[in-house]
C-alpha cells in the first residue's frame, strides 16, 4: 500500500490549498481515510477523516467549517480543502488508511504517506 500525499505550499492567512492524497495497492472501498498535522515541537494531531465506502466524515473542532474532506473513487485520491487558513494551521499535513471505520488516533491507522509541509503566514 502507497499513500502519496501533496498539493502543501505557503499561502497567506485567510487563503486556501487543497491537499491530495493518491492510495495505491489495494482497493481501499473499505477502509478509512485520515488526515493528520505535526506542526514544529507538537505531537501529531487529527485533522479529518472519512470514510471511504461511505462518505461520512469527522472533523477536529479547530479546523471544522474551514476543511473539508472528499473522495474521488475513480482517481483512489481523497482530497483535503483547507479554506480560511490561519497561521496556526502551518504544519506538515499526513495521509493515513486503516481497513475500517474511521478513527481518529493517529496509532488506529495502519498506512501513511510522506508528509506536506503546509505553512501559512500572517
Amino acid at each position: 500500500v502507497q499513500l502519496q500525499a501533496s498539493g502543501g505550499g505557503l499561502v497567506q492567512a485567510g487563503g486556501s490549498l487543497r491537499l491530495s492524497c493518491v492510495a495505491s495497492g489495494r482497493t481501499f472501498s473499505s477502509y478509512a481515510m485520515g488526515w493528520f498535522r505535526q506542526a514544529l515541537g507538537k505531537e501529531r494531531e487529527f485533522v479529518g477523516a472519512i470514510s471511504w465506502m461511505s462518505g461520512t466524515t469527522d472533523y477536529a473542532d479547530s479546523v471544522k467549517g474551514r476543511f473539508t474532506i472528499s473522495r474521488d473513487a475513480a482517481k483512489n485520491t481523497v482530497y483535503l480543502q483547507m479554506n480560511s487558513l490561519k497561521p496556526e494551521d502551518t504544519a506538515v499535513y499526513y495521509c493515513a488508511a486503516r481497513p475500517g471505520r474511521l478513527r481518529v488516533g493517529n496509532y488506529e491507522y495502519t498506512y501513511w504517506g510522506q508528509g506536506t509541509q503546509v505553512t501559512v503566514s500572517s
